[in-house]
């Protein structure tokens, strides 16, 4: 089968060795690569029951058959372990540049085991891996580690690609919801990827190679290419993308009043006119910026025209991050939010966690169980915090730990939202009951993007309120998403390939011939191998569920999800997906 390097690399730290292992089809076939073949590889190479933070605990990166190709959207690596945060599957995906410069050493996975006793940079090509000493980068924000080791490990030669991945303080001291950075602004954001990689000492990777993929029709993806770009040009989604980003949402969610404010209690911030993407480009100089391989440009190379911090440059703030300071933390000046997403960046922190445990706090200071100096719209306040965070020091070490271990000790179970310990993004189920069945039911907590279901109740291809036949339409979602990460391909490319250009990208690429219940098929059969490392780690059906909360408090004078609402959803979920009762796979794959 074309498409594939069929090699991995085996990397182990405690000895500083590395195996060029080559791949079987039957294991490419399975899953396609990416998210498919690091859930193989997750499985068999994950004792069960590690601690996330030990040695033993693999860390795999990953690209997939479009990769390097010129399909839109494919330059995107995943990064895939257990998570530190939730206990269960970890998956997280980037953009930028460097993805191309990862897949260009010719690997279609690399397993990184083990840990060092030092701090280490690894320098990764085509031949296999050379550990370099790193102490001298302890410490380093994201962005200063970048500068010196792709400064330091650069290959100018000819055709050659260079690129790295790094993390920040925040990594380094092991903060359950720290992030890998690559380019500047891209990360792999979420389930505390950050920290695996350091506490197996690894500061930064540098990847180098000039390997290219085998295609198995080149033309066809040439012209699949073209066609794909001349119909988003025309695409109001496509457009509203490039137009204003991710910020667009903001509009979108009060004016649905789904946009969650003052944690989680209210669905409308009274200011989010001063939040919105006008302002955000009003207020400051934004240039759109583009991943490699996209014409979307939905990235906003966003600098600050005025106050205390002209000058700061940044790309975003996305969506997901205004809604985390700017609704749930109630700070209704846009240039604040850059400044503190800026902060996470540097440090290494997700945004959506570090917002939400921001607010979490801010509501435990106002019921007396914290003693600290913070509340509501409280800018310096809340820098403060994340900085004790990324630290580890006072309450920043509680918080560091997590939202389950936070609210446990200080009492505040009923209050702490999350699913799996994993914080919900921006998009309220008591609104959306379908976002509300894909939190419950993700693999990795409550998470938006295994389905970006929001999609479909927004749009109105499914009432809003309505339960009977969500789950049908959320799996249809989840399945041709999945397959998105076996590629790997960006999200927002979602509404230009239906599951028919789907199996024409896949096929031009390998030479596989599918249609879409083949295509289901292998997209379910990933899934199924997802729930049996879960379960292996100890997930249950009571994992699949929602904060207490959305069933007991309402908003907007009536929204509300009930625990009745979402149990025949899950339970409709698991029988379509072919497990029983317990949400337990029946089927040997």
């Amino acid at each position: 089968m074309k498409g594939f390097y069929g090699r991995m690399l085996l990397v182990n730290l405690s000895d500083k060795t590395y195996e060029i292992i080559p791949l079987a089809e039957d294991t490419l076939s399975f899953g396609l690569g990416g998210k498919g073949l690091a859930t193989q590889l997750l499985l068999e190479y994950t004792p069960k029951g590690v601690d996330p933070l030990s040695p033993e605990n693999a860390l795999i990166f990953a690209t997939g058959p479009a990769t390097g190709s010129s399909i839109w959207g494919s330059c995107r690596y995943g990064a895939f372990t257990k998570s530190p945060q939730t206990g269960f599957y970890s998956e997280s995906y980037s953009g930028g540049k460097t993805p191309e410069a990862l897949d260009s050493t010719g690997f279609d996975a690399i397993l990184i085991k083990g840990a060092s006793e030092g701090l280490l940079t690894l320098v990764i090509s085509p031949d296999g891996v050379v550990f370099h000493p790193a102490e001298d980068l302890h410490g380093l924000s994201t962005y200063e580690t970048e500068d010196v080791v792709t400064e330091r490990y650069r290959r100018d030669s000819k055709g050659w690609k260079t690129g790295a991945i790094v993390i920040g303080p925040a990594g380094e001291n092991g903060v359950s919801f720290s992030v890998i950075e690559n380019d500047y602004w891209r990360s792999a954001g979420r389930t505390g990827t950050g920290a695996v990689m350091g506490a197996k000492g690894i500061k930064a990777i540098v990847f180098t190679g000039n390997r290219k993929r085998t295609l198995y029709d080149p033309e066809a993806v040439k012209r699949l290419a073209k066609e794909i770009a001349r119909e988003g040009k025309n695409n109001p989604g496509m457009q509203g993308y490039k137009k204003f980003g991710t910020s667009g949402m903001v509009e979108v969610m009060n004016t649905n009043k789904a946009f969650p404010t003052r944690y989680w209690s209210e669905g409308r911030f009274e200011n989010w006119e001063k939040i919105s993407a006008e302002a955000l480009h009003a207020r400051l100089d934004v240039i759109p910026h583009s991943c490699l391989k996209c014409f979307l440009a939905c990235g906003r190379l966003s600098t600050v025209k005025h106050g205390r911090h002209a000058g700061l440059k940044i790309e975003g703030p996305e969506y997901e991050t205004i809604f985390a300071f700017g609704g749930l933390c109630c700070i209704d000046q846009v240039e604040e939010i850059a400044y503190l997403n800026d902060l996470c960046d540097a440090l290494g922190m997700d945004t959506i966690s570090a917002g939400n445990l921001c607010a979490f706090t801010i509501e435990a200071v106002r019921r007396k169980r914290v003693d600290f100096q913070v509340d509501y719209g409280d800018v310096d306040g809340i820098a403060n915090l994340l900085k004790l965070m990324a630290r580890r020091e006072g309450i920043g070490d509680i918080l560091a730990r997590g939202i389950q271990f936070a609210a446990k000790a200080w009492g505040l179970e009923e209050l702490a939202m999350h699913v799996k310990g994993l914080e919900p993004p921006g998009y309220d189920p008591r609104v959306f009951k379908g976002v509300g069945l894909g939190y419950a039911v993700s693999d990795r907590g409550a998470c938006h993007l295994r389905a970006t279901f929001y999609k479909a109740e927004l749009s109105g291809m499914i009432d809003r309120t309505q339960t009977q036949g969500k789950a049908k339409m959320l799996i249809d979602f989840e399945d041709r998403l999945i397959l998105f990460d076996t590629l790997i391909l960006c999200r927002f490319y979602r509404d230009l390939y239906p599951w028919e250009v789907l199996g024409d990208i896949i096929h031009a690429l390998t030479g596989l011939k599918t249609d879409k219940d083949t295509l289901s098929k292998i997209a379910g059969n990933i899934a199924t191998a997802v729930r049996r490392f879960n379960t292996r780690e100890g997930l249950a059906k009571e994992h699949d569920r929602l904060p207490s909360r959305f069933h007991r408090q309402a908003i907007n004078q009536g929204d509300i999800i009930t625990q009745e609402e979402l149990e025949a959803m899950v339970a409709d979920y698991y029988r379509l997906r072919g497990w029983d009762e317990e949400g337990r796979p029946v089927k040997e794959l």
